[in-house]
This record gives structure tokens, sequence and C-alpha cells, in this order.
């Protein structure tokens, strides 16, 4: 009796672990059937246009001349070109000055708005919807504001400063200020973003590691430095890097502010990009400046998140 009992739980277990097993098999079946429409969608509005970018790299594609849309008798022409492009070079220039001080300050201001609205206040509390207006704009409509806003002859700052006897330049056709008038408004618009990422992760933090600091006696600035900013240091590297792709992506507030100028000043990588294809129609060298802006994203990209910790839980 022992010995069929014996024999029956061995039984029963192996039809348990085959239907277990069946039943594994089957979801992730499931999965994939719901996945794989998801997967044909993205292929189609990413991967396909990627590599369509990478091929047309690598011909001398115009629009005034269609044949030259398969031409690959020199596929690196427009790479070579690249080397001795000395506006080009200048782009990239402009674009880590104008990378460097948006991601910055951003980063900056939503650090201290966000220790702001942290505080227990019930008009701090009212005020956070305000803070995120500038976010929600379209970047046109941000775009157009800022446009009224340094244009002397409509702008109430510039009343202001008549007023006050003060002898202010056009930002947007100052040689000396155009760039800085951009990262002004490109700060204003996404320093929510970074503000809404950092109060998140204050208001998960346990109220413990303050409340100890305090009683060790750590004044406020030292607890921001030794207890806050360790503890947030990987969100605002993520906020950093979502930041930094859009900085490079950057091309409403030049094109409606500045057009690139005044002569080149604020004219990006992006910017010069589009230039080569739509005023000149140089699409092939225009999709080797790409593929080359993509690749110092993903560079870059891949050091914050190596910086970071990929896998890891941030803390």
């Amino acid at each position: 009796m022992r010995a069929e009992a014996a024999f029956m739980s061995l039984a029963l277990m192996a039809i348990d672990t085959a239907a277990t097993s069946q039943f594994v098999r089957d979801r992730q079946r499931f999965y994939w059937y719901l996945l794989c429409p998801v997967l044909v969608v993205l292929m189609l509005v990413t991967v396909a246009p990627t590599i369509y970018l990478i091929i047309t790299s690598f011909t001398p594609l115009s629009l005034t001349r269609p044949g030259t849309a398969l031409d690959f008798s020199d596929p690196l022409i427009n790479y070579r070109m690249l080397m001795s492009d000395s506006r080009l070079h200048y782009s990239l220039w402009v674009q880590t000055k104008l990378s460097f001080w948006t991601v910055s300050l951003q980063l900056l201001f939503g650090f201290a708005f966000a220790l702001l609205l942290n505080l227990r206040s019930s008009v701090l509390v009212a005020l956070r919807t305000v803070f995120l207006i500038p976010m929600v704009l379209p970047p046109i409509v941000v775009a157009i504001i800022w446009k009224v806003l340094y244009t002397p002859d409509i702008s109430p700052f510039w009343w202001i400063f008549e007023s006050l006897g003060w002898d202010v330049p056009a930002l947007i056709t100052d040689a000396n200020w155009a760039l800085t008038s951009i990262i002004i408004a490109d700060t204003w618009q996404w320093f929510p973003f970074t503000m809404l990422m950092t109060l998140a992760s204050l208001q998960m933090m346990p109220e413990e590691y303050t409340e100890a600091a305090r009683v060790d006696g750590a004044n406020a600035w030292q607890i921001t430095w030794y207890v806050v900013l360790p503890h947030i240091k990987g969100v605002l590297l993520v906020a950093g890097l979502f930041r930094l792709i859009d900085s490079i992506k950057a091309f409403p507030l030049i094109y409606i502010l500045t057009e690139g100028g005044p002569g080149s000043v604020t004219e990006v990588t992006n910017y010069y990009g589009f230039i080569q294809a739509f005023n000149f129609s140089y699409l092939g060298y225009s999709s080797a400046i790409t593929v080359v802006l993509v690749a110092i994203t993903v560079f870059l990209s891949a050091a914050i998140i190596g910086l970071i910790g990929w896998g890891q839980r941030v803390d």
C-alpha cells in the first residue's frame, strides 16, 4: 500500500509539474500575442526610420537630384565633409554650451523649488500646479511668449527698463546675449520637470533621516548637502539624462526666437542639420549630421546610465 501511495504521489506531482509548465508556456505565448502588435508599430515608427536615416547618410541625396537616393558610389563622402565642416564644428560647440547651461540650471532650480514646495505650507501646496504651467504649454506657445517678452517695442520688461533709465539691448538680436536668451527661455519651460521628479523623491524620503541629523546638531545646509542630496542623486541624474536628450533636440525656441542667429551664435547642430536639409536640400549630408548627433546622444546616455548603475536601485 505504501508503494502504491508513493507511486500515486509521484504521478500526481508529475501531472502537476506538467500542468504548471504548460500554464507558463501558455502565459508566455499570450504575452507575446499581446506584445507583437506593439512591437510591429514600434518597429515602423522608430527602427525603420532610423535604418533609412543611416542608409541615406551614405548617399549624396538631394531634392534637386532625385537619382542620388540610391547613389552609393562614394558612401563616406558625407562623413568626410563632416570632418572639414567648420560651421558644423561651431554648431557642436554652441550645442555643448546650450546643453550644459540649460541642464545645469534646470537641475539647480528644479532642486531648489522642490525643496521649497516640500515644506509643509498650504500656500506652497496650492502653488505646485502654477509651477507646472510652463512644462505643459506647447513649445511653440512658449517660444511665442518669449518672443513677445524679448521684443523691446511690446515687452513689459523693456517698458520697466526704460522707466528706470536702463539701456538694455534686444537680447535675441544681440550676438552677446542671443544664446543666453535661449537658455533663459528653455530653463523657464523645463525646470518644472526636474522639480516634479525631485519633489516626488523628497516626499518618498523617510523623515527619520532628517530627524536624526537634526538630533545630531546638523543645520539646514548640512542636512541638504549630506542627507538629502545623497538620497536623491539618482533621481537628479535621471532627470539630467532626460533633459540632456531634449536639449540636444532643441528646435522650436531657436526657430521662433533667433533662427540660429545673429549670424550663427545660436545655431545648434540640430538646427544646422535642418538648414542643410530644408534650405539647401542636402538630405544626405543632413542625415549624416543627424547620425552623428544620435551617436553622441547614445554615448552620453550610456555614460550617465553607467554612472547611475543599470538595474540598481536609485537612492
